[in-house]
């Protein structure tokens, strides 16, 4: 029988992180013969083609901050839904984006566990940057609990993800697991150019790719291990735009070895022209961009504290215990930099660990979960979720 579904989410797009989560789904959606009604702020061209979605816009206007926006998209959103809940035998938000509760809620980062980090923006900024990013994080800490409470499922999208929400109180029971996707089209094995690019060619080289802006990507550590390490060149991919770590780099005497590309579409042609992929995330509820590497065949170095690290054997890339030890991230380039063979083995390793999560899966796992619960559960009262309470 072919099911209502309301997802509510800012965007439904294919090139962004979560955006390509939603439209995944609605993609697997769509196959299956289900109709899909999205509250968004952007949805995907090919998505709006569909005779079998429909759009509702939820737009922002000129709001300056993300706080801001969310509270608009919470608001419009559940205005909606309140007259039209009952149309739908499904309804998927994600965290606290909306003010009326989901029978799922997807958690991709749990704000709560967030503030509690030692590492947290505002434990390192003292300036009206730190402050509100501890504000939005407050926020949102305060929102997201009803909200995953009164989900009828909630999915983690890793391990450590459950793990916090169970330490916020969230029911385990509840808690089901799908783990994010890669494209593997897109991020497969290949000799892309360096020169046309903008690397360097006939060095080893290794790629970071994430927000430099602050420190919780942890490009610090690993340029302090880099200094280390002389016969290795990293592509730090990432907009430089407020970031400390080109200075960083020039106090570290590696310059010459460290080559910031900025903000980059061709991330998946970066990897394949790169030996090795370094992500020791200080902070990271699952981290795509790991799995993304991992698809291109490249041996991965990364934390404990990342969540896509629960997917690395040791025949496919390292993982560190501790995201802090610049003396063990030195020794984990230096041995993958000092043997070809070894990165060539640990690459193929990674490459087929990927393919064992390709984003039709989980799409499949989505749909799967939301007809067995329309199957078990029929559509409830309209319940809420305050923003101001």
């Amino acid at each position: 029988m072919a099911l209502k579904i309301c997802i509510v989410t800012p965007y439904v797009v294919k090139g962004d992180g979560q955006g390509r989560a939603n439209y995944e789904v609605v993609q697997e959606a769509i196959r299956r013969g289900h109709q899909i009604t999205l509250l968004a702020n952007q949805v995907d061209p090919q998505l709006q083609h569909s005779s079998q979605v429909s759009w509702i816009p939820i737009t922002f206007g000129a709001l300056p901050t993300q706080l801001l926006r969310n509270l608009e998209f919470a608001w419009q959103s559940a205005s909606w839904l309140r007259q039209h809940r009952h149309f739908f035998d499904v309804v998927q938000v994600y965290g606290a984006i909306t003010a009326v509760a989901g029978d799922i809620n997807t958690v991709q980062f749990v704000h709560s566990a967030w503030l509690r980090s030692p590492v947290h923006i505002s434990r390192i900024r003292r300036d009206a940057y730190g402050f509100y990013q501890w504000l939005y994080t407050a926020c949102n800490a305060r929102w997201e609990k009803p909200a995953f409470l009164q989900a009828k499922v909630v999915v983690a999208v890793s391990d450590k993800i459950k793990q916090e929400l169970i330490d916020i109180g969230v029911p385990q029971e509840r808690i089901q697991v799908i783990l994010n996707g890669v494209d593997l089209d897109e991020f497969a094995p290949g000799d892309a150019d360096r020169k046309t690019l903008g690397l360097p060619e006939n060095v080893t080289l290794g790629v970071f790719a994430g927000d430099i802006r602050t420190t919780r990507k942890n490009l610090d550590t690993v340029l302090q291990a880099l200094s280390q390490v002389p016969d290795l060149h990293l592509a730090v991919v990432g907009s430089t735009t407020g970031s400390p770590f080109p200075q960083l780099a020039a106090s570290l005497n590696i310059s010459d070895r460290v080559h910031f590309v900025g903000y980059r579409r061709d991330i998946a042609q970066i990897m394949q022209a790169s030996d090795l992929f370094v992500l020791p995330s200080r902070y990271e509820p699952f981290g795509m961009v790991v799995t993304e590497a991992m698809a291109c065949g490249l041996p991965v170095i990364t934390a404990a504290t990342t969540g896509a690290a629960e997917l690395i054997t040791p025949a496919s890339g390292i993982v560190l215990p501790d995201s802090e030890d610049t003396e063990a991230l030195a020794v984990a380039l230096s041995t993958l930099v000092g043997d070809r063979d070894c990165r060539r083995r640990m690459g193929q390793a990674a490459r087929a660990i990927a393919q064992k999560h390709s984003w039709a899966s989980k799409a499949q796992s989505y749909i799967d979960l939301f007809e067995d619960l329309s199957a078990t559960n029929p559509v409830n009262p309209l319940q809420f979720v305050s923003h101001t309470s």
